[in-house]
């Protein structure tokens, strides 16, 4: 089934060989331990890529390449590779045309929550996804994340319920938890023959055929299957499969439901046609089904790869902005058109040096050529083109539109930035990333090595768009912040591994957050004589709260020129630094609505200084009047745990100060859903293996802002006004 041969010409030639239509650019996104990168070895493996196949649990898969991902069994950085599939002719399952490969751009995502940049920045490159889900956990909390992540970046998406021969899986009711959290529109395609110890294979829906795996060991079970026809015990079972999702599809497609009405025949290729227009919409989300581990449904997921997600002639075109203007440009997916592209991950290679991983929308690149970065206004030259393949570079001499690839060599770039022909002048939107919720104070174990962290962090930081590091300006501690304790803890060891450099960290501090219950009305003068020329700057705002999630609104409101025009750009610089610091506690002001309305000013000592300085006044002076609360980060936490420790771990989360939001029976064990705040889950992982001896899971990411409870906020306040350095 796989197209090797094409490989080597294909990545060493700018010119194209696997047309637009048949390019897929799709990702890999469920929750920890779904089976994401077995999936992905498993693909790899059927189209050629690799010639033996590697597992988490050693170490010596493609994708979970760093010495950190190989050691936890975990993904930590999404990784892209690039393999290709050319169909069977006529096998049962699809008449595809014989030879007709197709290239897949495959980006491996990690499941944690604590790594979500990783999908997030992903998810803004790619035209499809495949959600995996376990087949007996069904749908979890991060399965929700990205899902939720996909939608924001409008990718279409099959799904695959992975793990159907472990004890306890059920289709069903992972397919009824896809319709009721995530709200899909979900439809299986496959069905499974048997589960658990039983899974023997699946049936075609579309095609009416069965697909059945040879038995053998694990090293060999699922290399080969057959196609046949539905055994009888499972023929209504089929028949009634088809009946669905021919009306669901006809709900939502006009030609399908003018067939239906008129009591004509849907072809299999008729209905494939309608489910690949409503997939591409993201109107229906295919289901199939599998076990990558035993090598059982992952052709079928290949084909359906092929078969339902779109190429990027199948989407809407991207959208950009003239920079420093709201006009919309398109970019149409076209190599005669002029050169555009999004950088959407930065990484630094121990031998490559700096890596800027890219996604074509239009046009062509090759080495020699000049790029535009419309963000610095300025140009380089390419020298270095590659193509990844989990931890292998391969130079190439080009790239055209729709691929996903890497620079080598580039300066003054960032995650979201635009790379384009210059005669070009196009942002397109960056992706978006979630602000850190945890923070410490970190330092060399020797002073030699100061300058060596000092390096490390900012490349990291560079990297990692959810990593933060700066220094505390009152004490001079050097701060880093992130999405959880397991991603400080490995930003920690790479710092050992890759830079050399040994360091110590303070405790864990939470980046709480302040905003204000009323509106008020403050009023900052700044107002210095010196002998000479002074400095007079008077401004007066009004704040109000804003919608929990819209974030702060800065307004100028001023009439008559009280504040000259040329100084209102410094009262907002003075606001928006009093916001940045806090005012309350010195933590980051959110969701409140500032309007600038009045002011004085003088004609000889007015400046942009005295206005900052009055700017950041008023501010804090109105937001000490307008009822200032503190918010603190709240977890969704799921604890997956037998019956008998049920009590105990409830009895724990309500010691967490933690809202139990519901208790579920699944496959013999209990579910609790509930939400605890940030602070009280610092060690959590040692406290729950405690309370189940081991036998207990969690999961946690974050929820909401919730106020801090009266009992919690004077420890709070002390520990601020004691730790500046904590403060984010």
């Amino acid at each position: 089934m796989s197209d090797v041969s094409a490989i080597n010409t294909t990545l060493n030639s700018p010119n194209r060989q696997y047309s637009l239509e048949r390019t897929r650019n799709i990702g890999i996104a469920a929750h920890i331990d779904a089976g994401k990168t077995t999936t992905t070895e498993r693909i790899l493996f059927y189209t050629g890529l690799i010639h033996k196949i590697g597992d988490v649990d050693d170490g010596n898969t493609v994708t979970d390449w760093m010495e950190q991902e190989k050691e936890r069994g975990i993904t930590i950085t999404s990784a892209a590779v690039t393999c290709f599939w050319t169909q069977k002719k006529d096998e049962g399952l699809f008449k595809s045309r014989e030879g007709i490969g197709h290239r897949i751009n495959i980006i491996d995502t990690p499941g944690h929550v604590d790594f979500t940049a990783e999908v997030e920045r992903s998810m803004r490159v790619l035209d499809g996804a495949v959600a995996v889900f376990c087949g007996v956990a069904g749908v979890q909390p991060q399965s929700e994340t990205v899902w939720r992540q996909a939608t924001k970046y409008k990718v279409p998406r099959i799904a695959f319920v992975n793990k159907m021969d472990r004890t306890g899986a059920n289709f069903d009711n992972a397919l009824n938890d896809m319709r009721k959290k995530l709200g899909a529109y979900a439809f299986p395609i496959y069905l499974p023959i048997g589960a658990e110890d039983k899974f023997a294979g699946v049936i075609d829906i579309v095609n009416q055929k069965a697909v059945v795996w040879g038995e053998g060991d694990i090293a060999n079970e699922g290399l080969k299957y057959e196609v046949r026809d539905i055994p009888a015990e499972h023929k209504d079972r089929a028949e009634a499969a088809l009946a669905e999702l021919i009306d669901a599809v006809s709900n939502k497609d006009d030609a399908i439901a003018e067939l239906v009405l008129e009591e004509k025949p849907i072809t299999p290729d008729i209905l494939k046609a309608a489910i690949r227009r409503l997939t591409c919409k993201i109107e229906l989300i295919p289901v199939l089904c599998g076990s990558a581990f035993k090598k059982k449904g992952v052709q079928v997921l290949i084909d359906s790869v092929v078969d339902y997600l779109p190429s990027p002639l199948d989407i809407p075109s991207a959208t950009g902005h003239v920079p420093g203007a709201e006009e919309k440009i398109e970019v149409a997916p076209n190599d005669n058109s002029k050169f555009c592209s999004l950088a959407f991950k930065l990484w630094t290679d121990p031998f490559a040096g700096k890596l800027v991983f890219f996604r074509v929308y239009s046009g062509q690149l090759k080495k020699g050529d000049t790029i535009y970065n419309p963000r610095t206004r300025k140009r380089e030259r390419v020298s270095r083109l590659m193509v990844i393949q989990g931890s292998e570079r391969k130079d190439v001499d080009g790239v055209c539109s729709g691929d996903i690839a890497a620079l080598v060599g580039l300066r003054n770039i960032t995650t979201g930035d635009t790379l384009c022909d210059e005669s070009f002048d196009v942002m397109l939107e960056p992706p978006t990333f979630p602000e850190p919720v945890i923070s410490m104070a970190i330092e060399p174990k020797s002073k030699a090595d100061r300058d060596k962290m000092s390096e490390g962090l900012q490349r990291l930081a560079e990297e990692d768009p959810t990593f933060r590091c700066f220094t505390n300006e009152e004490t001079g501690q050097l701060i880093i912040a992130g999405m959880g304790e397991l991603h400080l803890e490995i930003i920690r060891d790479r710092l050992k591994r890759e830079f050399r450099v040994e360091a110590d960290a303070g405790a864990p501090q939470i980046a709480y957050r302040e905003t204000i219950t009323k509106a008020a009305e403050g009023e900052g003068k700044f107002i210095r004589q010196s002998g000479g020329r002074g400095q007079y700057g008077h401004a007066i705002v009004d704040v109000m709260p804003n919608e929990k999630g819209k974030g702060v609104e800065v307004e100028n409101n001023v009439v008559g020129g009280t504040i000259p025009r040329e100084y209102i750009p410094a009262v907002r610089n003075g606001i928006e630094e009093a916001i940045k610091s806090g005012v309350y506690a010195g933590y980051q002001v959110i969701d409140i609505k500032v309007s600038i309305k009045d002011g004085s000013f003088h004609e000889v000592d007015s400046n942009e200084l005295a206005f900052k300085m009055a700017g950041i006044f008023a501010l804090k002076n109105a937001f000490e009047k307008a009822g200032p609360i503190l918010l603190e980060p709240i977890m969704k936490v799921e604890v997956t745990t037998p019956d008998e420790y049920q009590g105990d771990i409830l009895g724990d989360i309500n010691r967490r100060r933690g809202v139990i939001q519901g208790v579920d029976a699944k496959n013999g064990q209990t579910v609790l859903a509930a939400q605890v705040p940030l602070a009280e889950m610092f060690g959590y992982a040692t406290a729950i293996r405690s309370l189940s001896k081991g036998r207990a899971s969690y999961s946690m990411e974050p929820a909401v802002f919730e106020q801090v409870p009266n009992s919690v906020l004077t420890t709070v306040l002390e520990v601020a006004k004691k730790k500046p350095a904590a403060r984010s």
